[in-house]
């Protein structure tokens, strides 16, 4: 029995024109396909239109400030620590519109108490025991002191903690727990060959990964087509090494090795709507 009763609750938040309803129709599905119903999809949004009608598609929860402008972090996402987010109750699943569901999710709704915090770990920076905000579960209403803290002093939080994923961490009531190992995978830091595997083999899906997150600038698209950010030419392995060579790239020579990845079929058989 799901620990949120008969309806697994996720959420998903949507503003600007970076993503929009494709990426949001696309979660959904992927949802649909890997979780035992009944659920919902709730995205909370400044446009609704264009997104299929399975979604609840909710305006964004209000804010009394203004979010700080800050070269780091996406603070916007603080919006789901709201008291109330639409008609929802008890713990709901928040994804990133950018991930990759790889298997049944039944198992985020089941795992710990209603009452955790519990975040996908970050690989980043592997001496810091720091959350990612990817894939986290929470009860509706619970994270409210830290929206209320955040209000007073805006942008002193956002540059003392970078990432709102950092302030999540420490600052959890109750503090926070992580999913098991390998239940969420950093696509860049877990599933990437390293140099010079990277130029032979396509990066690896782990088999026991459920949700494969995309921080940063790869993203989904750029993994099936094979390169490391969505500005760069798709070259094969021959023509990217003789690129770095000649000098022709926006970054140091190893860094260039280092970044090729090959098309990665996986990515593309899962990211559908």
């Amino acid at each position: 029995m799901s620990i949120t009763g008969n309806v697994k609750q996720i959420i998903c938040i949507n503003w600007g024109t970076k993503y929009g309803p494709k990426y949001i129709n696309r979660l959904y599905g992927m949802v649909a396909r890997n979780i035992s119903p009944p659920f919902t999809l709730t995205c909370f949004t400044d446009h609704s239109s264009g997104i299929r009608s399975e979604v609840n598609a909710v305006p964004l929860p209000p804010l009394d400030f203004d979010l700080p402008l800050t070269k780091k972090g996406i603070w916007p996402k603080c919006r789901v620590w709201n008291e109330q987010l639409a008609d929802l109750t008890g713990p709901v699943l928040f994804l990133d519109l950018d991930l990759v569901i790889t298997s049944n999710l039944d198992s985020f709704f089941e795992y710990g108490d209603p009452e955790d915090v519990i975040l996908a770990r970050n690989p980043s920076n592997p001496l810091e025991r720091l959350g990612q905000t990817s894939v986290y579960r929470f009860p509706v209403g619970k994270l409210l002191p830290l929206l209320e803290n955040f209000a007073k002093s805006p942008l002193d939080i956002a540059e003392k903690y970078k990432y709102e994923q950092r302030y999540v961490t420490n600052c959890a009531p109750g503090g926070i727990k992580f999913w098991p190992k390998n239940w969420v995978l950093h696509f860049r830091q877990k599933c990437r060959r390293s140099f010079p595997l990277n130029y032979f083999k396509v990066s690896k899906l782990h088999k026991n990964a459920k949700i494969v997150i995309f921080p940063g600038d790869l993203n989904p698209q750029d993994a099936i087509d094979g390169r490391y950010h969505e500005e760069e030419a798709v070259m094969s392995p021959k023509e990217h090494i003789l690129a770095g060579l000649r000098g022709q790239r926006p970054r140091s020579l190893s860094a260039h090795l280092r970044h090729f990845i090959l098309p990665t079929p996986w990515v593309e058989r899962f990211w559908k709507e």
